[in-house]
């Protein structure tokens, strides 16, 4: 599949640890918005009012996740084992241990 590199609404942050992308001149992860939709089970009208974006940033920030699991998953994944190694009980939530 050939990944779309060009993002409207999305950038990378250099000083972050994340290689995933946030909204541009916000700090918030287009993960943050994507999870909207489903964890808290919004439409993308009532995200971008949430958040006060643009429509269409809301329907790029999770076309970018759906298309960027992998990159995602890597960084859930990182991010319980460093919270694991400094004693944060995520026992529940876990599905993989480090």
């Amino acid at each position: 599949m050939i990944r779309k590199t060009q993002w409207q609404y999305l950038e990378r942050r250099p000083q972050s640890w994340r290689q995933q992308l946030y909204i541009k001149g916000r700090k918030l992860r287009a993960h943050t918005v994507w999870s909207d939709t489903i964890v808290n089970e919004m439409t993308p009208a009532e995200v971008a009012e949430s958040k006060e974006l643009p429509l269409t940033a809301v329907y790029e920030a999770i076309e970018y996740c759906e298309t960027h699991q992998d990159i995602l998953k890597k960084e859930a994944e990182e991010e319980r084992c460093y919270l694991e190694e400094r004693g944060v009980s995520l026992d529940r939530l876990i599905t993989h241990r480090c």
